[in-house]
């Protein structure tokens, strides 16, 4: 049997990836009775204080065990926190070595969405790959650059350490961990009943490129918004750096330093936004699109294009176009 351990953070918390992973665990032991089989899951909610209140008051939660009496358990799972990540840490200092003390002594851990900010703080994360919403993905790196961030990723599976991407795409990371510890088969069966879409490892659909423009690097700003404003022209390096009266390879490094992008990356990226735009809300097909967002090589459209959405230009109207949705 495995002793999972769902944390329930002290202040605000987004309640369903509390519920949730308690949803999914005690499912597969209903669907284990059903079959004859024993209970393959014991859950535990383990909190600071007896109770915790949620949205203004509305849902309190109470967790069955407080930190000062929880003994060893199999595996931490981290719900996601809400508002100010450096708050939310603070508050929740206690949890942190009692969850690098759980691993060390063999347990594995799983952070939801933003529950990454409270995994990343114990320290486990250093040097790994992590998920988390990509919302706040910038922020996250600003806080933790010693991370290897994924944003693109559902699921991070690092020795033993999980981390899912953003809002409810931790169901996937729940899925992922019934079939490594009872097989694929419970866990399709699981996913049926509760109707969860299978093996969905990527939320590449669902950013929206902003960039990361909260530096203090007043020239590197000056690049971004330009590129914005021209997605449509055709836009080089040297013709910001002249613009700019920086040299090329020194705005190359701040640029890179400020965003996370390379130049090229940033253009890319703000082409493919302005084109998912397009695909979503006009009747342009795919070739008019291209052009309007300054792609002249088909090829090398449609390739940028799945690369940075895991879609087709075709597959992304299908799913995304208001006109599409209506029948």
């Amino acid at each position: 049997m495995k002793h999972i351990s769902i944390l329930v953070p002290r202040g605000e918390a987004v309640l369903s990836s509390i519920v949730g992973p308690y949803k999914v665990f005690h499912t597969v032991n209903k669907l284990l009775a059903g079959m004859g089989r024993p209970p393959f899951f014991k859950v535990d909610l383990v909190g600071l204080d007896d109770s915790s209140a949620l949205y203004d008051g509305l849902f309190t939660v109470k967790p069955g065990v407080v930190l000062k009496d929880a003994g060893k358990t199999d595996l931490v799972i981290i719900p996601a926190p809400s508002g100010d990540m450096a708050k939310a840490i603070a508050l929740n200092q206690e949890f942190l070595p009692w969850i690098s003390k759980q691993y060390k002594g063999g347990a594995e851990v799983a952070s939801l969405c933003v529950g990454a900010f409270l995994l990343a703080s114990t320290g486990l994360l250093k040097g790994r790959k992590c998920a988390t919403h990509w919302m706040s993905a910038n922020p996250f790196r600003k806080m933790f650059p010693d991370v290897n961030l994924v944003a693109e990723k559902i699921i991070t599976d690092e020795k033993g350490i999980y981390s899912s991407g953003g809002a409810y795409s931790f169901l996937n990371l729940l899925l992922y961990l019934v079939e490594k510890y009872l097989g694929r088969n419970l866990a399709i069966l699981c996913a049926k009943v509760l109707e969860i879409e299978f093996d969905r490892s990527s939320q590449s659909p669902f950013i929206i490129f902003e960039g990361q423009k909260e530096h203090d690097d007043e020239p590197v700003r000056m690049a971004q918004t330009y590129i914005e404003q021209n997605f449509g022209e055709k836009i080089t390096v040297d013709q910001l750096a002249l613009m700019l009266a920086v040299g090329r390879r020194n705005l190359e490094r701040r640029f890179k330093k400020a965003t996370s992008n390379t130049i090229a990356e940033y253009m890319q990226r703000v082409k493919i936004e302005a084109a998912k735009m397009s695909l979503e809300s006009s009747r342009e097909n795919v070739n008019e699109v291209m052009y309007k967002v300054g792609y002249t090589d088909t090829k090398a459209f449609r390739t940028t294009f799945r690369r940075i959405t895991g879609l087709s230009p075709v597959e992304y109207r299908n799913k995304y176009s208001r006109e599409t949705a209506l029948y």
